[in-house]
């Protein structure tokens, strides 16, 4: 059975349920290593024995390249309704998942809420103006001035009240204007970007400058769609503050011989004398949503031209035979020092902004390129069989391979490429966003978390930790408001509970040091309140403004809110496919499910 991606169309057809609802990545990507001690760390407990079939089989299928994914789905591929998940023999999947009465989803958004606002009121109780909460020590963190080269904290936290700005949309979506209003008054009165810090500029851009921007916009919406939240004092500050912050990041698109950015400037001085000349891929690529945004805000496109220019160099590096771009490149001489391709960290959002971009702006040559990478990703990092849920062979998945030769180079995944089945529905692909979805889900129900590598082949995790990131959440939100599926809400609840159960303490939540010992680690990243919590809220509350409102928004790869807005696009261009006709999609089975939890060793 041939398969054919699903038109954009579909997902345009459900625009009433807010599918446009794009996914944050959330993605926390650094040129080192997140945690350090956490790769050199090998598992005692937890491995299991590879399966035979799996770790033997798995190479050699090449998904066929389709003329784009505004294709029809081919006539002679029949599918099955969604709830046909529920058909066959009454197992334990089909009891556990067949519904999820109204009392428990109620019941769950409460959850979410105070899971929310443990974090938060802590946060704001014991570390504000600092960037991050300490949640076991009860303390607030900032910059590690005593160490400039400790990358893992000070690409993120630049001493601007991080945690507080990141999490000011999630105040609305909880539906709490007061403190919403609050917090914005906070961050004009206390926040400034005159900082002798130095950071990351994909990490300022997504957590902070996305998140001002969506402020302001949600401020400033003459249609108020979560009530009148607009106070009475309001001039534009948060706009101010983003264009200020803006500026400051531009020096990274200085004297760089490709146009690809530097990956790190100081707030004050600039890029820092010695600066590296390498940066991955989605680090550099990853700035068209905000940048785009905002100058279309301010008018002042600059923005918008050097992150196009960084997109558009990128895509000129990519391999001319496999199609495919590498993680790591060097910004002077356009040499890829990092060779493998996958869907994790270094390159995930670079794809997702591609599409996104499209979504937003309608430039044709944003959604020329998605089609492209993602024709590239099928027939080079897709593995397994063809047909997700049936058929001969191994259930399918994404591998990392070598750029220019499309051959595996390595044998485990990362916790961020959890994102992508968001990300194939968004782009119509429910099919396979469905397969790929339940394979995550299968790990995390192992594990209690999302270990930050996990090594398919020998059936254990490779490093070990769980900082709260939110990609899981995100494509089970974005599956649920496509599906409608109670099998999703399900998932939701396994996750808050996790959550609950191994990461939460004194004040906050805590990264897991170790998803199987549960040992923990003193810190609280602020996309925990910006994404994790945002997701799971949404997942359970149907009545939410964001969901019954006629405004239709995407999230930025932070979970930020931005409107697709006709304001936002270019004279004839729809940013959109034509609509066709929608088929019906299926869901895999209880013998799909079984394959999976296989896979990873739960069975």
């Amino acid at each position: 059975m041939q398969w054919r991606s699903i038109v954009v169309g579909l997902v345009l057809l459900r625009l009433s349920v807010s599918l446009w609802l794009a996914f944050g990545l959330g993605a926390y990507v650094s040129l080192g290593t997140s945690h350090t001690d956490g790769g050199a760390e090998e598992p005692s407990t937890g491995e299991r024995k590879g399966n035979d079939s799996w770790s033997k089989r798995i190479s050699g299928y090449k998904h066929e390249e389709t003329t784009g994914t505004c294709a029809v789905v081919a006539g002679e591929s029949p599918k099955r309704p969604y709830m046909s998940f529920f058909d066959g023999n009454k197992d334990d999947y089909v009891r556990r998942y067949s519904s999820f009465p109204r009392t428990l989803k109620i019941t769950m958004k409460e959850k979410a809420r105070e899971m929310f606002y443990f974090g938060y009121d802590n946060y704001m109780k014991y570390a504000f103006p600092k960037d991050e909460l300490n949640p076991i020590d009860c303390e607030g963190r900032g910059p590690d001035v005593h160490n400039p080269s400790n990358i893992n904290i000070n690409d993120v936290l630049g001493n601007y009240s991080l945690t507080l700005i990141d999490a000011l949309d999630t105040l609305l979506v909880l539906g709490n204007v007061t403190e919403f209003q609050r917090a914005v008054q906070l961050v004009i009165d206390t926040v400034s970007f005159d900082k002798d810090s130095t950071v990351q500029v994909f990490e300022a851009n997504i957590r902070i400058l996305g998140s001002l921007i969506s402020a302001h916009i949600l401020l400033t919406d003459s249609k108020h769609p979560f009530g009148r939240v607009k106070f009475e004092d309001y001039d534009n500050q948060l706009l101010r503050l983003a264009h200020d912050l803006a500026v400051r990041l531009l020096p990274a698109f200085e004297n760089t011989s490709t146009g690809i950015p530097y990956p790190r400037v100081n707030l004050k001085s600039g890029v820092p004398s010695g600066s590296i000349n390498e940066t991955c891929t989605a680090g550099a690529g990853s700035l068209l949503v905000e940048f785009g945004i905002l100058s279309r805000l301010t008018g002042d496109f600059t923005f918008e031209a050097m992150a196009r220019q960084a997109v558009r160099a990128l895509w000129k590096l990519r391999n001319n035979e496999t199609g495919l771009l590498g993680n790591i490149v060097n910004i002077q001489t356009g040499h890829w020092v990092g060779k493998q391709s996958g869907l994790g960290a270094g390159m995930d959002s670079f794809y997702e902004y591609l599409l996104k971009s499209y979504i937003l702006f309608g430039e044709e040559e944003d959604y020329t390129m998605f089609q492209a990478a993602y024709a590239s990703i099928q027939n080079h990092l897709r593995r397994g069989r063809e047909s997700c849920n049936e058929g001969e062979g191994d259930p399918p998945m994404y591998v990392n391979v070598n750029m220019m030769s499309g051959k595996i180079m390595n044998t485990w995944i990362d916790s961020l490429q959890a994102f992508f089945p968001g990300l194939q529905v968004l782009n119509g692909d429910v099919e396979n966003a469905i397969c790929l979805h339940a394979f995550y889900y299968a790990i995390w129900k192992r594990f209690g978390a999302l270990p930050e590598r996990y090594n398919w082949q020998r059936q254990a995790p490779d490093v070990l930790f769980y900082p709260l990131r939110p990609e899981l959440v995100e494509s089970t939100y974005l599956l649920y408001q496509a599906t409608k599926n109670p099998f999703y809400l399900h998932v939701g609840m396994d996750i808050l509970q996790s959550l609950e159960k191994n990461t939460k303490v004194r004040c906050g939540y805590a990264t897991l040091h170790h998803v199987v010992h549960k040992s923990k680690e003193d810190r609280m990243e602020s996309f925990f309140l910006s994404e994790t919590c945002k997701y799971l809220y949404l997942l359970f509350d149907e009545d939410n403004p964001l969901h019954k409102s006629s405004n239709k928004y995407i999230f930025t790869t932070e979970g930020h809110l931005m409107p697709v807005d006709k304001r936002f696009r270019e004279k004839g261009s729809s940013g959109k496919c034509p609509r066709e006709n929608a088929k019906s999609i299926w869901n895999p089975n209880h013998v799909y499910m079984r394959q999976i939890d296989q896979m990873v060793g739960l069975l």
